[in-house]
């Protein structure tokens, strides 16, 4: 049961766009941030940007974002 409950718990988003989406930037400003290696809740996992969206809400709720 546990298991099921921390799959649920997973809030991973796929691709810069939608990253950006959430941090309110534009893609550019996103792709710019995540190569820089600005946003570090993200990484890349086979080619493809993700983040854990309650990380993306840490950092840039904490203005850690530079």
């Amino acid at each position: 049961m546990q298991d099921e409950s921390n799959a649920n718990n997973l809030d991973i988003l796929w691709g810069a766009e939608e990253i950006a989406r959430v941090i309110n930037r534009t893609p550019r400003q996103t792709h710019h941030l995540l190569h820089r290696g600005a946003i570090t809740a993200a990484k890349k996992v086979g080619g493809r940007w993700c983040a854990d969206r309650n990380g993306l809400r840490r950092q840039f709720s904490d203005g850690d974002a530079r």
